[in-house]
Parts: C-alpha cells; structure tokens; sequence
C-alpha cells in the first residue's frame, strides 16, 4: 500500500491561525439554509450558529425523531447561552443520501415549499466503513459522501441561482491526501480488492473537493461561492465505525486522542461557517478554494487540483445519476 497515515499532514491544521469566530457571523435574519447531517456533530453545531444569527435552518437527516431531538436541543441551547436571540426558525428535512432517488426526492420536497435557499452545507458523511454497497449498488463511502451531496446539490442549484448572493460548503477532510494512486479509478469502484477502507473514504474526500472546484467553475458568472472545507480533528461521530474496520484496539487509540487532541464540534464548525457566512466570501470573489482550521485557504493536493480528474468525476457522476435514477 502505498499511502499510510504519516502521510497525512496533520501539522497543517495546528500550526495555522484562528481566522474566525461566532463573533464574527453577520445577521443572518431572511436567510435560508439546509445543513445535511444536521443533528449531531459538526452539522448540529453549524445549526445552532446559523439560527442564532437569525438564519430559517432545515436539518436534513435520515431520521426525524433524531431531527426533532436535535430541533429541542438547539432550542435550548440558543435559550441558554444566547437570550437575546429571536426565537430560531428550524425544520425537519427527510434525507438519505445512501439512495439517490430518496436524495432527490427530499430536494424536491424542499422545492415545492417556494422558499429561497441562500446556504447549503453539504456536512453529513461517514468514514472507515467495512464494505458495502449503496442502495443504489455504489461503495457507500463513495455513495453517501459525494454522489449523495452531487444529486442533492444538483436538484437545489437552480433554487440557489435564484436565490443570489448565495452559498454552497462541501465538507471534505485532508483525508484525501491518502487516496490510493491515481486519485479515482473510476472502472474498480465497486472492487473491494482494489483499495481498503481508507482508501475509499480518501476517494469520497477527494471527490467532495473535485466537485466543489468544477462547480465553482461552472457557476463562475453567478455570485454562487462554492467552496471545500476540511474541518479538522473534531471529536464527533464520525469515526465511530473504526472498531468494526479495524478492531477494538485502534478504536480505543482513537478514543484517547479524541481527549488529548480534537477541537469541540463548535470550533471544528467555524471554518464552514466561514464559507457559509462570511462577508470575506463575497468581497473576495472566493469561489472554488479548499479551507482548513479555521478559515485558512490551503492547496489541496495535486489529485484534486487535476481539472481533467475534475471532469471526468462530472461526467461520471452525471452517467450515474442517468443510468441510477433516470437524470434529475
């Protein structure tokens, strides 16, 4: 194998400053955002800061109970800690990003209620999964990470046309450093053989940053900012598939940097929030970049910054889509 973890640059994420802060977030009032995998983790954090900036969120999540759980949570969370804030404005939004009929079936559902859509944070994810296959017969880090957030942002983009100045956020990770060789083959996909569990989350994190920079590309004339985050080491949910990957052991490795090293949910979420909220954003014509803790700019690496790999991961994910689910 010839990525490992020393390859992964984690030095990147704690020698950089700290560019921004929930201080910093404008007055979101008459906005309207949809953050996926918004009922824990960094999805939930980003929540509460967009609604207590005055932002109308909908939580887009697999299941409802854990939704409206989370929708009591952020209630009383934004009561406590910030009283002067406006009652927030939060609704349930049905997602399953691991089938892509349902995926656009719940951007459709959003459509019909004619509400503008100024943010989409494409945060929900999972990573270091054994392997399986979607229910649209994909790998399903591949499935859920990117083909996912491809047809759910592609359903709502006509909606964030409209609805300009506008935001889309990809969360990727610097994981993509450690995808194997070549970036994405896209004819071994499906092919357990060919990379290891890694590897896959690696290819969904490097295509997470393939789409951002080609649509950005596409979306150049319109005051759309697209752009790629990697939140960095933040004590969630995400891993909590390892122990089945890799066993009992690396689990509880995990589970002793979680308290040692990761940042808290709600400063894991600032660098997105940047994306999604900041006023730098729109002055700067930032579009189309990849950001690291917290709000730094940084080159991905040389996979991702392949304009022709960007292309081809369009074009395969459109076939896909064609060939899955009959286009959108």
């Amino acid at each position: 194998m010839n990525n490992s973890f020393s390859q992964l640059r984690f030095w990147k994420t704690f020698f950089t400053p700290n560019r921004y802060s929930h201080d910093q977030i404008p007055d979101l009032t008459g906005k309207v955002a949809i953050v996926t995998g918004a009922n824990t983790g960094l999805g939930y954090c980003t929540t509460v800061a967009l609604a207590t900036h005055g932002a109308h969120v909908f939580l887009a999540c697999r299941s409802q109970q854990r939704a409206t759980d989370a929708i009591e949570r952020v209630k009383a969370e934004i009561k406590e800690k910030y009283p002067q804030a406006a009652d927030p404005k939060l609704d349930f939004l049905e997602l399953d990003l691991n089938d892509m009929r349902k995926t656009r079936d719940a951007a459709k559902n959003f459509l019909v209620k004619g509400l503008p859509l100024h943010i989409l944070v494409c945060n929900s994810g999972i990573m270091a999964t054994p392997f399986e296959l979607s229910a649209d017969g994909i790998e399903t880090q591949f499935a859920v990470n990117h083909m996912g957030h491809f047809v759910f942002t592609m359903e709502l983009l006509d909606r964030i046309k409209e609805s300009q100045p506008s935001r889309i956020v990809i969360v990727s990770s610097n994981g993509h450093e450690l995808t194997a060789p070549g970036g994405i083959d896209f004819d071994t996909l499906n092919d357990e053989t060919k990379t290891n569990t890694i590897q896959r989350y690696a290819r969904s994190k490097l295509a997470n940053i393939l789409f951002t920079k080609a649509l950005a590309r596409r979306l150049e004339n319109e005051r759309v900012y697209v752009n790629a985050v990697h939140p960095g080491y933040v004590l969630t949910e995400l891993a909590r598939h390892v122990g089945a990957s890799f066993g009992v052991i690396l689990k509880q490795v995990l589970g002793v940097m979680n308290i040692v090293v990761a940042m808290k949910p709600e400063v894991g979420c600032l660098t997105q929030l940047y994306a999604a909220t900041s006023t730098e954003i729109e002055e700067g014509d930032i579009r189309g970049k990849y950001f690291i803790p917290i709000a730094n700019e940084i080159l991905p690496n040389e996979y991702a910054r392949d304009e022709e790999l960007q292309e081809k991961l369009w074009t395969f994910s459109e076939k896909l889509v064609n060939e899955k689910i009959g286009g959108l």
